[in-house]
């Protein structure tokens, strides 16, 4: 059974900035948790959906709604079910309107409306969607990051939660037997970072994807002994190319992502 805490981020728009605070406040505790997000929220429909699933999982809701009409619907539900909720804009918003003597326009995604920001984030994902699995290496020198690791090192949905940061990243595979690619070992190293996982999780995620597949949980891929290669392989690698890693192991994508970000900053 799944005892970890629930935080379900509600947003009428990304709810980047509610799923920010709400790791902040979150990283006091030393409690096992799990976020989830709902972005976009614009009818109360939606919201009292939302909140009779807060009310099952047993989950504190964090949102940020500029639509006070919503944003009332929301509290609403969320009294009627018993469910805690935090408002982590409304006060803001209104300590604002009453120094300033005015009233907020209450229009959803401004923050991240057609900034140069927001095409920059377009922009990464398309490179990151072009760039997955070791696609197009005659461009890869074009990334911000690029990932490499054994298959099954979450490479691809890092990829993609780095790019909705705005971070044109592609990722390479190292394969068993095959030298990695010249237009990776030719990247700038500071690019790249390397995947690692424990051997026990690599086998058991592998063998998870092998009986999705309907093959043999025992195939030579899933092999623990073929995974312990492997992953001495790939730290040969890392060591020989003087890439920088980061163990994955027991991490959501979340905090992966967190680490990748903070060795980029100390370059």
């Amino acid at each position: 059974m799944d005892e970890r805490a629930e935080v379900f981020v509600v947003s009428d728009g990304t709810g980047d900035t509610a799923a920010t605070l709400s790791r902040a406040a979150m990283a006091q505790f030393r409690t096992a948790w799990r976020l989830r997000t709902f972005t976009d929220t614009r009818s109360a429909a939606q919201a009292r959906r939302i909140v009779a699933r807060a009310a099952e999982a047993g989950a504190l809701l964090v949102f940020t709604l500029v639509n006070k009409r919503l944003a009332a619907v929301l509290r609403e539900a969320a009294a009627e079910q018993g469910v805690a909720v935090v408002d982590v804009l409304g006060p803001l918003v209104a300590s604002v309107g009453d120094h300033l003597h005015a009233e907020p326009l209450g229009e959803p995604g401004l923050l991240h409306g057609f900034s140069d920001a927001y095409f920059q984030r377009i922009e990464a994902v398309e490179f990151a969607v072009r760039h997955d699995d070791g696609a197009n290496l005659h461009t890869l020198f074009r990334a911000d990051l690029v990932l490499t690791g054994v298959s099954r090192t979450s490479k691809t949905p890092l990829s993609m939660y780095l790019a909705q940061r705005g971070l044109k990243t592609g990722n390479v595979p190292l394969l068993p037997g095959v030298e990695p690619p010249r237009e990776l070992l030719d990247l700038d190293r500071s690019k790249v970072i390397a995947l690692l996982v424990s051997s026990q999780t690599l086998v058991d995620v592998r063998r998870a994807r092998i009986r999705a597949m309907g093959a043999s949980p025992y195939a030579s891929y899933a092999d623990p002994e073929v995974v312990v290669e492997e992953l001495r392989h790939a730290r040969r690698l890392i060591r020989d190319n003087g890439w920088r890693s980061v163990e994955i192991t027991g991490r959501a994508v979340e905090e992966n992502a967190a680490r990748i970000l903070e060795l980029r900053g100390s370059d």
